[in-house]
């Protein structure tokens, strides 16, 4: 078993499926023996609960506090469960990190690099972040079929768009882009294939 842990990001706009992929990924690395701690951002601390109290309700925090609310709750993410998961040697899988934040933050106005740069310095970077690709039109198809209430902070495709773009700037070593338009099963072998390879340069 790796002493170091390896730390897996799936990333996306709203509607990408990643939810799905992420619990594919955890099963899949479970069966296979390994040890998985399975995990989310925003969290569901104080902070995290705020920024989806807020932007569920349509009335957001500014650009600025909604990036240190996500700092703040990374903070902890990182304090409390990421950085001890990865000194026991676990693969940690977030469903959404720091690229999330340069995305949507940077569609609202503020610098995605320098996000980037500002997460990057102060947590841990992923060993293998995977962003599934996907258009505005057929992510918002996709969260009105799931019959939920819609985040009118987000889920709209101007402001989804804007995140694509700040995603489509990001040019990372660790960053792997997959099409979230093709079948499940199908993104699901390509992430597992894109995870054995970051395992194993975890020593796993």
């Amino acid at each position: 078993m790796s002493t170091s842990g390896c730390l897996i990001a799936i990333e996306g706009i709203d509607g990408a499926g990643k939810g799905t992929q992420v619990d594919l990924l955890v099963e899949a690395l479970r069966t296979q023996g390994h040890p998985v701690i399975a995990t989310r951002e925003p969290t569901d601390g104080v902070h995290g609960q705020r920024i989806r109290a807020q932007s569920v309700a349509g009335k957001p925090l500014s650009p600025e506090e909604q990036l240190e609310a996500f700092m703040l709750d990374r903070a902890e993410h990182v304090r409390d469960l990421i950085q001890p998961g990865l000194e026991a040697g676990a693969v940690v899988v977030t469903d959404r990190y720091f690229l999330s934040t340069a995305a949507y933050q940077g569609a609202a106005g503020l610098d995605s690099r320098e996000i980037l740069e500002r997460n990057a310095a102060l947590f841990p970077v992923p060993d293998l972040a995977v962003l599934i690709e996907i258009s505005a039109v057929e992510a918002l198809r996709r969260v009105a079929a799931r019959g939920e209430e819609r985040n009118l902070s987000f889920e709209r495709e101007d402001f989804l768009l804007r995140a694509l773009s700040a995603y489509a700037a990001m040019s990372l070593p660790y960053l792997h882009r997959v099409s979230g338009e093709n079948e499940v099963a199908s993104v699901h072998a390509e992430i597992m294939q894109r995870v054995a390879q970051a395992l194993s340069r975890c020593g796993f």
